[in-house]
């Protein structure tokens, strides 16, 4: 599950935001894995809160999805992510992995171009608000 934070500028405009990965420092979207019980939007929310301290509202249901390949010991994992839009409405001051990473605020075609996965530049690139 992975959580697609966005907000709307005071230009009305939407923003995307990117964290970087703990490991390579390439910028990615926040994403784990689900826990026994919990919604998969919740599951999204949560991730964004670990990683970059956001709180805000999810949608139930994903914008879509992209596949990347996951490294393991010795073994690569093609993996499928659904992604849920996050508006987000409040960047808590601390969180459980504040200082790991960096965070940058973009337009959605700015965003895009940064992130490595073809299927989630394509996501961003596209997405126009939540549906629900």
């Amino acid at each position: 599950m992975a959580a697609l934070p966005f907000r709307i500028s005071e230009s009305k405009s939407i923003e995307i935001l990117l964290i970087t990965s703990r490991d390579t420092g390439r910028f990615i979207i926040p994403k784990g894995w689900r826990k026994k019980g919990q919604k998969k939007s919740d599951s999204a929310a949560r991730e964004a809160y670990e990683e970059a301290g956001l709180v805000g509202k999810v949608t139930s249901k994903p914008a879509g999805s992209y596949t990347y390949w996951k490294r393991g010991v010795g073994n690569f994992e093609r993996l499928q992510v659904l992604v849920y839009p996050l508006e987000v409405k409040k960047h808590r001051a601390s969180w459980p992995e504040k200082g790991e990473r960096r965070m940058a605020w973009l337009t959605p075609q700015d965003a895009a171009l940064l992130v490595d996965e073809p299927d989630l530049a394509s996501l961003i690139r596209n997405f126009a608000g939540p549906e629900d």
